[in-house]
């Protein structure tokens, strides 16, 4: 059973309930809630004095209140009943015990003086705290909800539909109909739907969804295609070999699953402070009694009213403040950072990171190829270079020509006539009357084009783990141009930073180990996991943990889902895909990967005021108890002064939260510091 779904059986959901319905029922309960305690807290005797509002139609005001706060309370607040019976029945005392045990006395003890007894009441801190503690409920599962988004995203990514051969003719079936040795037909731009093997043709897949290659894979007869990567172009069959529970995607699904489930929840500093709350509250209420009724032999009504003090005063509004504010203060400020944290844990959890494992397509890289050298042969002008192979390559979509386009993007072009795509090698044209050339080393090979001095050039550059176009005109070397995946400009920085707070710092990537470790060397990361596999990320992940440390995994793709469910804390980079969004903690919307620090920082900052806020709401009990039993006697606190005094502390509580806002981040403080003195960064960003 899942940790959503115990928590719902815990607070009496119903087992047929999707979790979506169990977040909208949470949700119901805090509105209806919200919308009695409003008129509630309104003509409570302390807003009579402030607003001077009239009863309306001059009914008597008890009744009135009762009618309200019984609407505020009697439903909202029955599944915390639920779950205390079933706690107190397993010998726990929870949260839920405490919310029942203040919210349920306050309340009894309202209606009593209402109908019986007469006196003070004060319903309208059994609302207030109602709602504060509906409110914390109705976030805490909707981010639970959050994360089997991801399951479903990743199910998305395979196409519903196939083109499979039948009889020779082609029919279109459901994805979910193909079976294994079915021969499948692809088209530019289809989706492959299952793992298969070609049988005919040739083409360019897409694969970087799943495995994290930045460039696109050449395919021919025989070699092995997956399910939900892009064909980029060319035409081929393929035979289905892996179908339904044995395709790749259905195997990573299968492991962000288990990595969900197994992945134990962060214990929340409340919750273990409510435990001796509960029992602090029980001890010290039924002693007052105790002490009061039989030993000192004051009146019942008395003892009990003394007792109902020391229940309401136990109220945990601070202490469920206390944790809340400061992490609704602390994400929203991350949130105006472009740093959002998906739930509570994530906060405390980042605190304690050893390791940081930083996915290099997408994360420390753009994720997409740029041309990022140039070299020219003796007499060629470098413009004219560009000019030229960006005519060549108009209108196409591979990645490649995108590249070469994008960077002679203000550079004017000539028009290209005679194109002609050559199959693994490049292509050839005509431009401005001269015959054109452009690609690899084998087109140049075959045209007998001699390389001269830039061969050297060429074979460092691909040593170097460039993808290496070579572009001849007329017959001769004109130039070459460098492409690979670039580096995101804050990348080194951050890494920078992470190793001066102590944390490791690694690479991992699907990618091969000469581009892996090109990249690794030039942003000062000395550790690389290169050529791994999709589902081999979460091993490594886990590998790490085995050792006892604490990982951190920034990632962008599908392929890293798994590991960023699997590591302590997840930061997905906001570029990335919405399954890599919905698997992590934390998202980093700015795609920086500088933000991490951020989040890092962030994290400390509020788990300092969470602990001061606990300290505080801890200490406010302890003071509380006894001034509530009444040890100053003749000096007494009265339901309302207990009442007023719960109401400052959740006050001071939320203060110390509010005066988070102040925290300045290094991350971000830096990119400013960049921005503005450079205009150009600063309206990218």
């Amino acid at each position: 059973m899942s940790n959503a779904d115990a928590m719902a059986k815990e607070m009496g959901h119903g087992g047929g309930e999707d979790l979506a319905a169990r977040v909208r029922d949470m949700r119901n309960r805090f509105w209806i809630a919200l919308a009695f305690s409003v008129p509630v807290f309104i003509l409570s005797p302390m807003g009579l004095d402030f607003l001077k509002v009239p009863v309306p139609f001059g009914l008597r005001l008890e009744p009135v209140l009762f009618v309200l706060a019984s609407g505020a309370i009697l439903y909202p607040v029955w599944p915390f009943v639920v779950a205390a019976y079933r706690a107190i029945r397993s010998g726990i005392a929870n949260m839920a015990v405490l919310v029942v045990l203040s919210v349920g006395t306050g309340y009894l003890f309202s209606v009593g003086a209402t109908f019986i007894w007469g006196g003070q009441n004060f319903y309208e801190a059994a609302v207030i705290l109602l709602d504060f503690i509906l409110l914390g409920h109705w976030l805490e599962m909707r981010a639970r909800a959050g994360a089997s988004q991801a399951i479903r995203s990743l199910m998305d990514l395979a196409p519903p539909k196939a083109m499979v051969l039948r009889d020779g003719k082609e029919v279109e079936v459901a994805t979910s109909d193909v079976v294994a040795d079915d021969i499948i037909v692809i088209r530019p731009g289809n989706k492959i739907p299952v793992d298969g093997v070609i049988t005919e043709g040739s083409s360019s897949v897409d694969q970087s969804m799943l495995t994290g290659e930045s460039m696109p894979v050449d395919k021919k007869v025989g070699d092995t295609v997956i399910g939900a990567t892009i064909n980029k172009s060319g035409t081929f069959q393929y035979k289905a070999t892996k179908v339904g529970a044995d395709s790749a995607l259905a195997q990573i699904v299968k492991l962000v699953q288990d990595a969900q489930n197994s992945k134990a929840p962060a214990q929340l500093l409340a919750d273990r402070a409510a435990q001796w709350l509960v029992l602090a509250a029980v001890v010290m209420g039924l002693g007052t009694f105790a002490v009061w009724y039989w030993w000192i032999g004051q009146p019942l009504l008395f003892a009990v009213s003394l007792t109902i003090t020391v229940f309401v005063i136990a109220c945990p509004d601070a202490l469920g403040l206390a944790t809340p504010m400061a992490i609704m203060v602390g994400t929203g400020l991350g949130a105006i950072n472009g740093i959002l944290f998906k739930n509570a844990s994530a906060l405390e959890d980042a605190t304690k990171l050893d390791v940081i494992v930083f996915d290099k397509t997408g994360t420390l890289t753009m994720g997409q190829p740029e041309v990022v050298e140039l070299a020219v042969a003796a007499g060629m002008d470098e413009q004219k270079l560009l000019a030229t192979a960006a005519a060549v390559e108009a209108g196409s979509d591979h990645p490649l020509a995108q590249a070469i386009t994008r960077r002679a993007a203000d550079v004017k072009r000539p028009k290209a006539t005679a194109f002609r795509n050559l199959e693994g090698k490049g292509a050839q044209a005509e431009v401005d009357g001269e015959a054109v050339l452009l690609g690899n080393r084998l087109l140049m090979a075959d045209n007998k084009i001699d390389l001269g001095e830039l061969g050297a050039k060429s074979d460092a550059l691909q040593s170097a783990g460039r993808t290496v176009v070579h572009i001849a005109i007329s017959g001769k070397l004109a130039g070459l141009l460098a492409i690979a995946d670039a580096e995101r400009p804050t990348a080194k920085a951050a890494i920078a930073s992470l190793r001066e707070r102590g944390l490791d710092v690694i690479m991992i990537t699907g990618d091969n180990q000469g581009t892996a470790s090109r990249i690794a060397a030039g942003l000062g990361i000395d550790t690389v996991l290169a050529d791994v596999l999709p589902g081999d990320k979460a091993s490594k992940i886990k590998e790490l943990q085995a050792r006892g440390k604490k990982v951190g995994m920034v990632g962008d793709g599908v392929n890293d889902a798994p590991a960023l469910v699997q590591a302590d804390v997840g930061f997905a980079i906001g570029a990335g895909t919405d399954v890599a969004m919905d698997s992590a903690d934390i998202v980093l919307m700015k795609s920086d990967p500088f933000d991490v620090v951020g989040a890092i920082e962030l994290s400390h900052a509020t788990l300092r005021k969470m602990h001061q806020n606990l300290w505080w709401a801890v200490g406010y009990n302890v003071i509380a108890f006894p001034l509530a039993a009444g040890v100053l006697y003749p000096f007494l606190l009265g339901p309302s002064i207990a009442a007023l005094a719960m109401s400052g502390s959740s006050a001071l509580v939320a203060m110390n939260a509010l005066l988070l806002k102040r925290t300045k981040l290094t991350g971000i403080t830096l990119r400013r510091s960049q921005t503005q003195s450079d205009p150009a960064r600063a309206f990218a960003s």
